[in-house]
């Protein structure tokens, strides 16, 4: 079996108009949401499909990098093309990135072939389902959130994932009534990445010791990102004060980052996005070394079902004491007719599987079938055409300054004034 064709589409899905989210010293617009899918197709017609960033970069990379290299290739052991790759081309950190998102879809093609689910490629699952955590709220009101809440606890989900950035007195009274309006039997996680983008109207450490202090006692799960993610000796000193399980990773820009997270023990929670922080490969090397420091890993996920599905394979061949959860993003519907709580509209993150994940009293069962286990509907590529540029802009009062925000992770600034 011989790889044909790797290709990398990008979609996007444009917003009727544009979303404004205020926030403590400016605000977020949001104008639309991309996405990636990859396909690698063999000589025997069959195909394999992977999440990507919704990146023209990583698209460049992919096609004129990725795919000339693994071009008439027999795909016998994903690892060793892997190995071969990182020896040749993908020596760039971000070309071997960009690989990484390709090579789950090597996966999924070598556990089709095999007739093998992904998950006993990787090592071999130790169970059939990971806790998910329903993730939603931005910026908004502390009685919107409460209700966002309370309505996705009864789609089934057993934690819920809020951002807060609304002044510290709102975000403390946001998690004391979120957490009335749920009870005492759900987790609360509090995403706190707005609190050090706010100019001079960002946090200071005090303030956020004080909030991390007060938000204790309404027994978060874990209070993601409160500090700015390069920062890893602010965020020791604040676990060292033991007031609340921390959490960060996402902005780690590469392994040695999540090394010296992990052997720092810097925070409680150790999280990676599968779809543009490398892949299974650095997952697999990340796993045995948060086990020995006594953490826990929490998997990133702020794209489609196909990269929720993705992650899962690889969360379940470690015990939940070690991969203990997955970020399941709540989008809300596209039609007004249609009730569902969430973010925003973005159907492209549903409508990429022919037939939903299955889910269990707030876990995500795994399939046993080939490969990832679910059926790709291609169809997205054509009803959801590319839109170039940011998908999001920054902007803060003081000092004036705007940034755009893409998939992957790039951001420019304009600043006007002082």
């Amino acid at each position: 079996m011989k790889i044909a064709r790797v290709q990398a589409f990008l979609l996007s899905y444009p917003f009727s108009e544009p979303i404004l989210m205020p926030f403590h010293g400016g605000d977020r617009m949001l104008l639309k949401r991309d996405a990636m899918l990859i396909r690698v197709q063999t000589d025997n017609h069959l195909a394999g499909y992977a999440p990507g960033p919704g990146s023209e970069r990583a698209q460049a990379v992919i096609e004129q990098v990725i795919a000339p290299f693994l071009a008439g290739r027999k795909l016998t052991d994903p690892d060793a093309l892997r190995v071969q790759f990182l020896e040749g081309p993908g020596r760039s950190p971000d070309i071997a990135k960009a690989y990484g998102s390709v090579e789950i879809a090597l996966y999924d093609l070598a556990g089709k072939a095999l007739g093998l689910p992904v998950s006993e490629l990787l090592g071999g699952r130790v169970r059939d389902r990971i806790r998910l955590y329903g993730s939603a709220g931005m910026y908004l009101e502390p009685e919107t959130y409460s209700a966002e809440a309370a309505a996705i606890r009864k789609l089934g989900f057993c934690a819920y994932k809020m951002r807060i950035a609304q002044g510290s007195d709102k975000d403390l009274e946001t998690v004391r009534l979120v957490r009335q309006t749920v009870g005492p039997d759900f987790d609360l996680m509090v995403d706190a990445h707005t609190w050090w983008r706010m100019g001079h109207k960002s946090y200071t450490f005090e303030t956020i010791e004080l909030l991390a202090r007060e938000m204790a006692a309404h027994r978060l799960a874990w209070l993601e990102e409160p500090l700015p993610p390069h920062d890893h000796a602010a965020y020791l000193r604040l676990k060292e004060k033991d007031l609340i399980p921390l959490a960060s990773g996402e902005h780690e820009p590469d392994e040695h980052g999540h090394l010296d997270l992990i052997l720092n023990q810097a925070v409680d929670y150790v999280q990676m996005d599968v779809c543009c922080q490398g892949g299974y490969s650095i997952g697999r090397r990340l796993f045995p070394e948060i086990a020995r420091q006594g953490m826990r890993f929490a998997f990133r996920s702020s794209g489609t079902a196909l990269e929720v599905i993705a992650a899962a394979h690889l969360g379940i061949c470690w015990p939940e004491m070690v991969v203990d959860w997955l970020e399941y993003p709540c989008y809300s519907a596209a039609s007004a007719a249609t009730r569902a709580p969430g973010m925003y509209p973005f159907p492209i993150a549903s409508e990429v599987l022919e037939e939903p994940l299955q889910f269990d009293h707030g876990d995500l069962i795994v399939p046993r079938e080939p490969g990832l286990g679910v059926a790709v509907n291609e169809s997205v590529v054509e009803r959801y055409p590319w839109i170039p540029g940011p998908w999001s802009f920054f902007r803060t009062d003081s000092p004036p300054s705007r940034q755009a925000v893409s998939a992957d992770r790039m951001m420019s600034r304009e600043r006007r004034g002082a």
